[in-house]
């Protein structure tokens, strides 16, 4: 499980790492110090597939996503959009490096 740092904070969030990450409920101010984390426990748990759902809206949360995508040393590459299937162009495929 994910927590945000903060234990005393009232918006904490526990959520189980899978290979999709839904950012609807976060905050764009959240994603540089989630993102990181959240990749980091999907290697440790051999997931290096990750579909990052951040909808489709003005397009800042997906802005945000992507600049971060290229500055993180683990990613090894990223789709978007995800495809038909995957949530088209309200989600991107994220492949991790190996550890």
């Amino acid at each position: 499980m994910l927590e945000k740092e903060n234990p005393f904070d009232q918006d904490a969030v526990e959520m189980p790492i899978t290979d999709e990450l839904d950012l609807h409920t976060f905050r764009a101010s959240d994603v540089s110090s989630l993102l990181p984390d959240y990749f980091a426990e999907c290697r440790a748990r051999g997931i290096l597939a990750v579909r990052v759902v951040h909808g489709k809206g003005t397009g800042a949360l997906r802005e945000g996503v992507h600049r971060l995508l290229e500055t993180l040393p683990g990613i090894a590459s990223w789709t978007w959009p995800a495809g038909a299937q995957s949530g088209g162009w309200g989600a991107t495929w994220v492949y991790l490096k190996a550890e």
